[in-house]
């Protein structure tokens, strides 16, 4: 059961800088929630290409690698996100995530099947986690430590480590780091620790923002055959 969830926050729900002194941090930190809460204000939409990769330690080490296109979309209080895996490891295969309306399902075409994951609606917050959040939702659900100024891929970024507040989701996620563009209010890299033996990088490349979405983007293609799974 945590294993499900843990995937579904981590999944769609992406080293090091010098330590800063603790004023100073503090100032900076509270720059950069001000310039998420300006550039949120002006996000709608985003898509992107992703790469995630999930790293296990122990027992056994294991590396999975995903990738595909993510799509956000805002408007008002409503959210939607998705998904869209192509690939697993080297193999074509598709797979969708969608959140919409406060319910997530997951599709997975090989084995034509639809599962819908209860109570979703608790981790919106989580799901557009560095994708049109601003500085004061992130305060909401996170306490938050900010980490200093890093690059990535050639754009500077604000680096930012999150606990989550809910005692629930820090059984799931002991914390998330963030390295997120303040002027598009868009994470391109992410970390989920999943406990000491068990993390995730995102890294998100390509982005459009604030252009028309594909009209399937937050939906999947099913069938007569298609089984269906709640959870």
């Amino acid at each position: 059961m945590y294993q499900g969830k843990r995937f579904v926050l981590a999944a769609l729900l992406a080293l090091a800088t010098l330590p800063c002194r603790t004023a100073f941090a503090a100032d900076d930190l509270q720059s950069v929630l001000h310039k998420l809460d300006a550039a949120a204000r002006n996000f709608r939409s985003t898509a992107a290409d992703f790469t995630f990769d999930t790293e296990q330690l122990v027992p056994v080490p294991d590396t999975d690698i995903q990738k595909g296109t993510v799509y956000y979309q805002r408007s008002g209080n409503a959210f939607k996100m998705a998904a869209h895996i192509g690939e697993i490891n080297g193999r074509q295969i598709v797979r969708v995530y969608a959140y919409s309306g406060g319910q997530l399902a997951l599709f997975d075409k090989p084995t034509d099947q639809v599962t819908r994951f209860a109570k979703a609606s608790r981790f919106e917050s989580y799901l557009m986690l560095g994708f049109g959040a601003s500085g004061t939702d992130l305060q909401q659900k996170w306490d938050i430590k900010y980490l200093g100024a890093e690059s990535v891929a050639g754009v500077s970024t604000a680096k930012l480590e999150l606990v989550a507040k809910d005692p629930e989701v820090r059984k799931l996620i002991t914390k998330v780091t963030l390295w997120i563009d303040t002027n598009r209010a868009v994470s391109l890299k992410q970390r989920f620790d999943e406990g000491p033996s068990t993390y995730r990088i995102c890294t998100y490349s390509n982005f459009k923002m604030n252009q028309s979405l594909p009209g399937d983007a937050f939906s999947f293609k099913t069938d007569g055959q298609t089984q269906y799974v709640n959870r």
